[in-house]
């Protein structure tokens, strides 16, 4: 079987994700408020960011804060909020459950709650 570079580029894992969110805003600098054209994941991105950067906010809790309530690293926490990751499944359901927020755009509650 022969995967050629267009279809790889594609595949989730290829080097789409060697840029990083926040390097796909039409200015980077004003990440995590920055106007994002096209790129729908980088968006989702953003959003993720905005709402754990709104959380921590309201709560007033630091980062190693954060880190302790949801068993997310430290340095995890600090590449979602500038983006400069692409964060995983485990690690938004991490830190919606040990912060008790939904981050995923649109949801109402922690994705968890609603397995079973």
């Amino acid at each position: 079987m022969h995967i050629n570079l267009e279809e790889r580029i594609s595949m989730p894992g290829g080097t789409q994700r060697s840029t990083t969110p926040r390097d796909l805003a039409e200015d980077p600098d004003a990440w995590p408020h920055a106007i994002m054209t096209g790129h729908p994941q980088a968006r989702v991105v953003q959003a993720l960011a905005r709402a754990l950067g709104e959380r921590l906010k309201e709560r007033g809790l630091s980062l190693r804060q954060a880190a302790t309530l949801t068993g997310v690293n430290r340095q995890a926490i600090v590449n979602l909020l500038n983006g400069i990751s692409w964060p995983d499944v485990v690690t938004v359901s991490l830190l919606e459950d040990g912060l008790d927020v939904a981050l995923w755009p649109g949801a109402a509650s922690p994705a968890s709650e609603k397995c079973g």
